[in-house]
This record gives structure tokens, sequence and C-alpha cells, in this order.
């Protein structure tokens, strides 16, 4: 069963005036700038795909397993930077919810292969539609050129985290 909770189509906050306040140094924080430009976006992913009632990391985990037919779950775990028991977790929902199956490797027993099953397939078609008119709503925000800069600056803080900071 899907759990419920963040998958259903929020309601838009009651419209405030919003007061007149410093932000000080707040103002000039890079994290605070990217935080809240995350939260706009994941709002917005959240709203388009909410018929389908997937997480981010559930519909990337679905996006991994088709582009990696029989690729692990400790895999998938590090692609998205989660930890073992997260991932088993979310391989449970989505095997709960016919989107994927589980295969023991014939090569490494303890190695679960993952696949995604018709439902899935279907599912993560629909759900690729939408995301596609998401990026396409934030993407046409920015010029190539710009698009390009804000992409690389992102990989390199990615890149960061990643490796740890140095």
């Amino acid at each position: 069963m899907p759990r419920n909770s963040n998958l259903k189509r929020r309601e838009q906050p009651e419209a405030f005036e919003a007061p007149e306040l410093m932000f000080a140094e707040l103002d000039d924080l890079l994290g605070y700038h990217l935080r809240r430009a995350q939260g706009a976006m994941h709002r917005d992913f959240m709203a388009v795909v909410a018929d389908f009632e997937l997480t981010q990391k559930q519909a990337a985990t679905l996006w991994l397993i088709q582009a990696n037919p029989g690729v692990s779950q400790v895999e998938v775990a590090a692609a998205l930077g989660m930890d073992r028991a997260t991932m088993m977790a979310l391989t449970d929902r989505l095997e709960d919810r016919g989107f994927v199956i589980r295969k023991r490797s014939s090569v490494d027993r303890r190695r679960q292969e993952l696949y995604l099953t018709p439902s899935g397939q279907s599912t993560l078609r629909k759900c690729k539609s939408r995301v596609a008119e998401h990026e396409q709503k934030f993407r046409g925000m920015f010029t190539a050129a710009e698009l390009a800069s804000l992409v690389d600056a992102l990989k390199k803080l990615q890149s960061l985290g990643e490796s740890g900071a140095q």
C-alpha cells in the first residue's frame, strides 16, 4: 500500500501579503537560495507527479532501473546517495505496488537484481512525460548559456558533497 505522506497534491497556502522583513546576511547565503530554489522545484515536481503517488527518489529509482535492467539495490542506492536500509524500504514499496521485481543474481547469490514490471514501465513512461513538462517550465526561465552555467555550478557543488569538503 503506498504511503500517503507528501504524495498528495498540497493545497496552496493561504494568500497573504508577505511582511517587509530585513534578511540581513541571510540573503547573501548561497545555501539559503539553493534551498529555496530546491523547495520550489520539489513542490512543483510533487504536484505534477501526484497522480502517480511517487516521491522523487522513487521516480529516480524507476528511471535508473529502466536504464540499467538488473542493476542491484546497492548500486542504485550509491547512485542516488542513499543508505542501504533506505534503499531496501524504497524498493519494498515499489515492489508492493507492482512496479519492480527483485531477482537473485545467478552470478552472486547475495545480489538482488532489480527489473521494472510492465506496470512499472507504464507508470514511468507517463511520469517521464510529466517530468519533462516540469523541467521545461524551469529550464525556460534561463537562456541556453545561463542553463549550462547553472548546471555546471550545481555539478561542482554536488561533487563536493560526494567527495567530502576539502
